[in-house]
């Protein structure tokens, strides 16, 4: 099996909330989504996406993923897409870094890798734990009542986790504001659900120290990204009185095994596309479990093709390790794929459908930007 074609598409996601307010004053209303199609000479076709958060939040950016792809593709022409850590390593040589460019080839080759064996990605990853996950909303920063309304909604959807967005500058409200954000979004806490009070990075540890002095006591949640460096990790480590959770900090194997080192957090979210696809995933994964890390599996956002990567790689996690999986198709409105998952007792399982199980709708994606052909 060889491939013979790469396409790359460009597709436009429109943000499902209107608009969305993340820390530091940063918001979007559309995500710029990099979607490939390679082609084998069987005529197997596998998918895989790549949707930054825009360009200001980590050192990704649509612009950039398909420049990088465009440095890949011709090297992957010929090449067996089912040796998959081969094809990285290849990655890795002809493109230094840029893990959200080599993200969507990867998992594509994963996809082809599924079907021509007729087994689901899940099954390739190690075996589904057939336990069903918990789905994570993602709360954008608003006004605390509405934030807690968007969690009520979310709870009535089955989702039992929550992801609130804080980190709000002092001249709009500062840690009181993100305080009150914080009480209001688990006022109404169930059995069972799970809350991660996120600042992606936007937070120093003075703000992040104000901001729990003004909490009441007993409020159980995690607190995820507060600060942008690790040496701010560190020094809030030691003084903060909730688990940290890590997310922007986490992107090379390298980092994973730094938390564990340093003791600096107590669990990390492992981004698809940030990690660079399934196969460094999958490293991640292993890493984070042998340090005892709790792991969320998630994307910066996506469509329907991203959230099938994350379901098939969250189902292998065991389940005392894995809190979360986030469903980037519901933050969409474009519907890209057709992708069928269990829902069971609270939770969602993928199907064993070979490959990601996905049915792509390639009406919606309109002529390729790219095309590469052996």
């Amino acid at each position: 099996m060889k491939i013979t074609s790469i396409e790359l598409y460009q597709v436009d996601l429109p943000y499902s909330g209107g608009i969305y307010h993340l820390s530091g004053g940063r918001t979007y209303e559309s995500f710029d989504a990099s979607i490939v199609k390679i082609t084998t000479d069987d005529g197997t076709t596998g998918w895989g996406e790549s949707t930054p958060f825009g360009a200001t939040y980590v050192a990704a950016h649509a612009l950039g993923t398909r420049a990088g792809i465009a440095e890949l593709a011709p090297a992957l022409l010929g090449r067996d897409p089912r040796q998959v850590d081969r094809n990285y390593d290849l990655m890795d040589a002809t493109l230094v870094g840029h893990n959200h460019a080599k993200a969507p080839l990867d998992i594509a080759c994963w996809d082809i890798f599924g079907k021509s064996v007729g087994l689901p990605v899940y099954e390739l990853l190690g075996g589904s734990t057939g336990i069903p996950m918990s789905m994570m909303s993602s709360i954008h920063a608003g006004d605390p009542e509405e934030m807690r309304a968007r969690v009520a909604d979310h709870r009535a959807r089955g989702y039992r986790g929550h992801s609130i967005k804080i980190g709000t500058a002092d001249s709009e409200g500062g840690p009181a504001l993100d305080a009150e954000r914080i009480a209001a979004c688990l006022a109404d806490r169930q059995p069972g659900e799970f809350y991660f009070v996120d600042a992606n990075g936007g937070m120093t540890p003075e703000t992040v120290l104000r901001m729990q002095a003004l909490l009441k006591p007993g409020l159980d949640f995690v607190i995820e990204a507060p600060v942008s460096t690790r040496r701010e990790t560190l020094s809030l480590r030691q003084r903060v009185q909730y688990p940290i959770i890590l997310d922007e900090l986490i992107q090379q194997d390298e980092d994973v095994i730094w938390t564990i080192a340093q003791d600096a957090a107590d669990g990390i979210n492992l981004k698809v596309s940030k990690s660079g696809g399934l196969t460094p995933g999958r490293r991640q994964r292993d890493i984070a479990r042998a340090g005892g890390l709790t792991v969320s599996v998630q994307d910066t956002v996506g469509s329907a093709i991203a959230f099938a990567g994350v379901a098939h790689l969250g189902t292998t996690i065991p389940e005392k390790l894995l809190r979360c999986v986030l469903n980037t198709a519901d933050m969409v409105t474009l519907q890209t794929a057709k992708f069928d998952v269990i829902h069971r007792d609270g939770g969602i399982l993928p199907c064993d459908a070979p490959g990601l199980g996905i049915h792509v709708n390639e009406d919606v994606l309109g002529d390729p930007a790219a095309v590469w052909a052996d």
